[in-house]
């Protein structure tokens, strides 16, 4: 009897040692696809603040958190289970998802850049109060719709990371994935977007320090959400553009990604300094491919009718 407790309590402790080490090793690959998904989250911080330009302070956090409970949704609900059953049942499929929307991510911010040249204005820039008393829930529903496509990206190229892991740890990866990142993202969104509220209080403290702080933050802020837009554009070509790199030369087409390869060559045996100009060199690259492909849809969606109605509408951009 004794024996057999003994040999019980050795099962039980190399079964514990196998899932603490089955949990690092999930651990680990969640960390690997998060940052493989970082462009496109970066983008999603960009673009979120804008949904609640011009709402009343006390209405900012409540739409945050619904549109996060909503992207949460579309990650877990949605976008998780399909992901799982194409890439057990037609991985090559996943490889064309995630170029499509590496195209979506080109188009987007050759279209930002393009409309920011022509000095474009558009309606949807009026503030969400002056547009009607149902504009908090279409701003809801449209931000939610907005990120279904972004949320479907993250976890493709999360998914994409780690295909080869069996289906459960599959599943468990890109649910932890989803659920980081839709924290981290609506975390630092709440946070920007209650910081000149938070200025505006340390502004009118007594301390010289914190009214001069308060003062800095309160004017600063819009400056820091324009560079957070450029830097989402950015982001995004960039991400798009590799996503197409990448994706060709796995479909078959290899001489786009093969040329890159060979630029970076040029430079990574440079002293010191050559693994950082070769990753300039493909980030450069991938970025160009990005502005291209997008500048070439832009053109083509404009000369659409459904673009031009686009264009014109106050859901253009």
């Amino acid at each position: 009897m004794a024996g057999g407790l003994v040999g019980l309590f050795d099962d039980v402790a190399a079964l514990a040692k196998l899932a603490a080490a089955s949990v690092d090793d999930v651990g680990a690959a969640a960390g690997r696809a998060s940052v493989k998904a970082a462009g496109v989250v970066v983008d999603d911080a960009a673009v979120t603040p804008a949904y609640v330009r011009g709402l009343a302070a006390e209405r900012e956090l409540p739409i945050i958190r619904r549109i996060a409970v909503g992207s949460l949704r579309n990650k877990l609900l949605i976008i998780l289970p399909a992901a799982l059953l194409l890439s057990s049942i037609a991985p090559t499929v996943v490889e064309v998802i995630l170029m499509c929307g590496g195209t979506y991510l080109a188009y987007e911010g050759a279209h930002k850049i393009i409309h920011a040249l022509r000095h474009d204005d558009h309606d949807h820039d009026v503030p969400v109060p002056e547009q009607g008393a149902d504009a908090e829930e279409r701003t809801v529903t449209g931000a939610i719709r907005t990120d279904f496509i972004l949320s479907a990206e993250i976890m493709v190229i999360a998914l994409k990371e780690v295909i080869d892991e069996p289906v459960l740890s599959r599943g468990v990866i890109l649910a932890i994935v989803g659920v980081l990142i839709t924290i981290g993202v609506y975390g630092v969104v709440a946070l920007i977007v209650k910081m000149d509220d938070i200025g505006l209080r340390l502004a009118q403290r007594d301390s010289r320090r914190s009214r001069r702080i308060g003062h800095l933050m309160v004017v600063g802020m819009p400056r820091v959400l324009s560079w957070l837009s450029v830097i989402g554009t950015a982001a995004m070509l960039w991400v798009g553009g590799h996503i197409l790199l990448v994706g060709s030369d796995e479909l078959g087409w290899n001489t786009p990604y093969h040329l890159v390869h060979e630029l970076e060559h040029l430079v990574d045996g440079v002293a010191v300094v050559g693994g950082v100009l070769a990753w300039l060199v493909n980030t450069a690259a991938s970025a160009l491919v990005g502005v291209v492909v997008g500048s070439l849809l832009v053109l083509v969606v404009e000369r659409l009718p459904i673009g031009a109605r686009g264009a014109a509408s106050p859901a253009g951009e």
